[in-house]
């Protein structure tokens, strides 16, 4: 990856939806030689897709929880069962493998309280092999995720 390839990651991270030309221009070279640089960075998947991002409240999920999760009996095939069951929650909208006093982190979105009380009773403490759950409730978002950082050299 040299600069000309993180010019255009910068430029896709700020606007998915900037044509090709605008890119081009941006990142100084011609439309050809841009959108090939843009297809071989989506075929290696270094671009791994595009999407909106959406406001969480306007559509009606104005709680966010991250959740740590412990489970017993780790193992491979333990961490696997718990990563297929967590694919098929939509509520989470994250996943993470951490190291310290948890095993898992999520990143939960719901309407409300009631809704993620139902969610952890009826779904994470089913979760294969949890046995301790603890929630902490975002109370205003600061920063959210955004465009990587890409060294500039």
């Amino acid at each position: 990856m040299d600069n000309l390839d993180r010019a255009i990651l910068r430029n896709l991270q700020a606007d998915g939806r900037l044509p090709n030309a605008a890119v081009a221009e941006r990142v100084g070279l011609s439309p050809s030689p841009c959108l090939r640089r843009l297809k071989r960075l989506e075929q290696d998947g270094t671009i791994r897709g595009y999407r909106a991002i959406l406001d969480r409240r306007k559509i009606g999920l104005g709680l966010t929880a991250f959740v740590e999760i412990k489970v017993s009996g780790q193992s491979r095939r333990r961490a696997e069962e718990l990563e297929k069951a967590v694919a098929n929650v939509d509520e989470i909208i994250a996943c993470y493998i951490v190291a310290g006093d948890a095993d898992f982190m999520l990143e939960v979105a719901v309407p409300d309280l009631a809704a993620y009380e139902h969610l952890l009773l009826h779904t994470l403490l089913e979760l294969p092999g949890v046995f301790d759950v603890r929630s902490n409730f975002a109370i205003r978002t600061v920063k959210e995720a955004g465009p990587l950082p890409l060294a500039k050299n």
